[in-house]
């Protein structure tokens, strides 16, 4: 069983100032600051101790004399961020279950997901056009569904699901592994922003915080914790995607996972988990079922209402079977090149078909819903 916070631990302006020093001390990671607050208390008597270097190093103690809460404070303030620490109302209770629940989380955008209102979506970063589809489309159809997609917004798997959800105008997190005012990568700045202004963005750590290769292991079990189930879409043998997926199933969640060919590495993780006893879906369809939701098959007409496709917009993706030119799609409708254009550039828009080599082909689920 994991063990908590104390009571009142960060209860009061002075704690909530000295949560703010702790948090930016880079060698008192959310376990060790745990420990040292099972003896103390509260934050202030935590900080307290390290800067009488009964606790954490003494780079810690360096740090922490150095450190002033007030302009850790203006700089969350300039980025558009607020802290959201433990026991306050808007700290997500599920985090709880961690072994290593953080103090607090920095937050950009909309409130933390409600327990059990979240999935999360992980997969490689250098994925196949199939995986990145099948991300898209299960971000949009759970975004669709009222479902808060979680995942960390590195290209990929990552970014697919989120954009998804986007398209849905749903709900999407993502958990940074570097500071609240940064994003990693660099190409994800525009996504970042984004989901800030649509979603949630998260991290536990303050700005300023650059990305490092020990931090995204970390990042990895508050997307776990958050979720009521993940999915694992694709991942070479030893990624990070199974890194979550030990996370989520340390802490009981449901685990689910996207076969693939037999022969793709990147079908390696999917295929390890369906061995061990994770779920295997086909698809939205079967997630959502899985997962309980009432009305699963619906989603299809609540996204083409979210899209706000117009008719013509619908005839024109009901004429695209299979990979097929602008002129075939022109021809069915009867109407001109020029005149269809923009209809498969709006689909395009809304991701519901993909142009390839001139050609347009659907991105959609199985059964070719919208």
């Amino acid at each position: 069983m994991a063990t908590k916070w104390p009571d009142g631990f960060a209860k009061g302006r002075a704690n909530l100032r000295a949560l703010l020093v702790l948090s930016s001390l880079r060698g008192l990671t959310p376990l060790k600051l745990l420990q040292v607050a099972q003896l103390h208390g509260s934050a202030r008597g935590c900080l307290s101790a390290v800067r009488e270097g009964r606790a954490g190093s003494e780079a810690d103690r360096r740090y922490a004399e150095e450190l002033d809460s007030s302009e850790i404070e203006a700089a969350v303030t300039a980025c558009g961020a607020r802290f959201v620490a433990v026991g306050s109302d808007d700290y997500p209770a599920q985090l709880e279950h961690l072994s290593d629940p953080p103090a607090g989380l920095f937050v950009l955008g909309r409130a933390l997901p409600i327990p059990g209102s979240a999935v999360a979506v992980v997969g490689a970063r250098n994925c196949s056009d199939g995986g990145r589809d099948m991300a898209w489309m299960i971000g949009r159809d759970l975004a669709a569904r009222g479902m808060c997609v979680v995942s960390g917004a590195a290209r990929g798997i990552d970014a697919a699901c989120h954009e998804g959800a986007l398209a849905a105008s749903g709900q999407t997190l993502a958990v940074l592994g570097c500071g609240i005012d940064r994003a990693y990568p660099h190409g994800s700045r525009s996504l970042v922003a984004r989901i800030a202004e649509a979603g949630t963005i998260a991290s536990e750590y303050p700005p300023g915080v650059p990305a490092a290769s020990f931090r995204f292991p970390a990042r990895n079990r508050i997307i776990a914790g958050l979720a009521r189930g993940l999915v694992v879409v694709e991942g070479a043998a030893g990624s990070g995607s199974l890194i979550s997926a030990e996370h989520a199933l340390d802490l009981g969640r449901e685990v689910f996972a996207v076969p693939g060919a037999l022969d793709n590495p990147l079908a390696g993780v999917p295929h390890a988990l369906i061995r061990e006893g994770a779920t295997l879906i086909r698809g939205v369809d079967d997630l959502l079922s899985d997962l309980g939701l009432a009305g699963a098959g619906a989603a299809g007409g609540e996204i083409t209402a979210r899209l706000d496709v117009t008719l013509l917009e619908r005839a024109a993706f009901d004429s695209v079977a299979g990979s097929v030119l602008p002129e075939t799609v022109a021809r069915e409708l009867r109407l001109t090149v020029p005149e269809v254009l923009p209809l498969l550039m709006a689909l395009e828009m809304k991701g519901l078909v993909r142009s390839v080599g001139g050609r347009f082909r659907r991105r959609v689920g199985p059964t070719g819903r919208v």
